[in-house]
């Protein structure tokens, strides 16, 4: 086959994918802000902010996991161009996720005694116990929008939701600002005023969406006659057959990455500090490869719903040739800058400081030379996961992910972060492990159940 069959597809993948990236980096920023005005409030309230978003975080993965299944049946429903498949899908779908975001929102807070359990000092859980409270129940809006996201990316609208986050990025600054320091006769709230910072914003990110979608006569018909007896058995169980699934596989990475940071913490805070930079920088561009997944898996339930099979395989790998190009310019810069990158992130001006970055740059540069290759194989996993879903195939790669990540992956992070001299880089070099195995068996399981597809489509 001709490179030119792959490239050609680049220019729409990327029209697709760019919201997406733009969105979830709009996402990152919340938290990002967060970070920036607590941390001027002391390190006890940046700690307690620390521990709570990993609490949030599990959650909000779970959520975003389970809702990817509304894209992919849109998508498929499109094609067919069945509106009424498209309407019923969506309000299901909706429903789901609102049960779903209450659900996670109580599951959050009756697990706030495990904080107890984690040798945290006492001053940062008594700050970290309400933050919690309050950011668990953003989790409601922000699942909510997610039934919202999907539903418009299964019809490859995918600008409005960015544009829903930017706006909803205004209103986090501007609460955040006023109740934290209690200005403009606002009360001073300190953390807690950062967490109704938070929940304000993605009330309204719901609001901003709803009103945006609604108000377009694309969408319009698709918000006519919500009502509780049109809700089905058979369809809920569909959504929830799928999005378990996808709930989970999105787990199973984001607790080895939690474990991750635990792990680096047992090492000292220098080792944990450098895991925090490499992360950043790690998560910043894997957000490049999280876009073109999401494009794969409403390109490829398009052409699923199309049965157009021998378009769907070329869309495919013109999707995982693209992520492996833009993930090996960003190993590139990694492996180029290094030395240069952890120094973004640090004081450098700080006298007293200067022993622990010395120490910090240098565990850091290694960790990141480790991040320039599994950028790759994060990229390759990621995207051919997009595709599996697209195809509605999500059990199998569930087991996939549970086995590198827990079995292979963990372990090696394990072993060679405790009981080597690699220590950080060891519990890198096992994240390297885990990724890459999921890369190599989720692409095997897709090029399978492609093969079976056009054979059975061609007889």
């Amino acid at each position: 086959m001709q490179l030119s069959q792959y490239t050609k597809e680049f220019s729409y993948n990327l029209k697709l994918a760019y919201p997406v990236i733009l969105g979830m980096l709009g996402h990152t920023l919340i938290g990002i802000v967060d970070n920036f005005m607590v941390g001027n409030l002391g390190s006890t309230e940046l700690a307690a902010v620390s521990l709570g978003n990993s609490f949030i975080f599990i959650g909000m993965s779970l959520g975003i996991g389970f809702s990817t299944a509304i894209t992919p049946l849109i998508a498929e429903a499109d094609a067919e161009k069945d509106d009424k498949k498209i309407r019923t899908t969506f309000h299901h779908g909706l429903l789901l996720c609102t049960i779903l975001g209450i659900a996670i929102f109580m599951m959050i807070v009756l697990a706030k005694p495990i904080m107890s359990l984690m040798n945290q000092p006492a001053a940062v859980v008594d700050l970290a116990t309400p933050y919690i409270d309050w950011v668990a129940f953003s989790l409601i809006p922000v699942i909510i929008f997610q039934g919202y996201k999907q539903f418009a990316d299964g019809l490859s609208q995918t600008k409005y939701s960015m544009y829903a986050i930017y706006l909803a990025n205004v209103v986090h600054i501007f609460f955040n600002y006023v109740l934290i320091y209690g200005v403009w006769g606002f009360p001073k709230l300190g953390i807690l005023g950062a967490a109704l910072g938070t929940v304000i914003s993605r009330i309204m990110m719901v609001i901003f969406m709803h009103y945006l979608l609604r108000s377009n006569a694309h969408f319009k018909r698709y918000f006519k006659n919500f009502s509780f007896k049109e809700i089905r058995k058979s369809i809920l169980k569909k959504i929830i057959n799928l999005g378990l699934p996808s709930a989970m596989q999105m787990l199973f990475e984001v607790t080895l990455f939690t474990a991750a940071i635990w792990l680096s913490g047992t090492l000292g805070k220098n080792s944990q500090a450098a895991n925090q930079i490499a992360l950043i920088m790690a998560s910043t561009t894997f957000m490049f490869a999280m876009g073109l997944s999401v494009t794969a898996m409403i390109r490829l339930s398009y052409l699923k719903g199309a049965n157009d099979f021998k378009k769907l395989i070329v869309t495919a790998r013109s999707i995982f040739l693209l992520a492996i190009l833009l993930e090996t310019v960003f190993a590139l810069i990694f492996v180029v800058f290094h030395n240069y990158l952890p120094h973004l992130f640090l004081n450098m001006t700080d006298a007293t400081q200067g022993i622990d970055n010395e120490e910090i740059i240098l565990i850091a540069s290694k960790l990141l030379i480790v991040a320039a290759v599994f950028q790759i194989s994060d990229g390759i996993q990621v995207v051919v996961l997009g595709a599996l879903r697209g195809l509605q195939d999500v059990k199998i790669p569930m087991y996939i992910t549970f086995v590198a990540y827990w079995v292979i992956g963990f372990p090696i992070s394990y072993y060679l972060g405790k009981h080597t001299d690699l220590k950080a880089t060891g519990i890198w070099i096992g994240l390297l492990a885990g990724l890459s195995a999921a890369a190599l068996f989720l692409y095997i399981r897709f090029a399978r159940l492609t093969k079976k597809l056009l054979l059975e489509n061609e007889n």
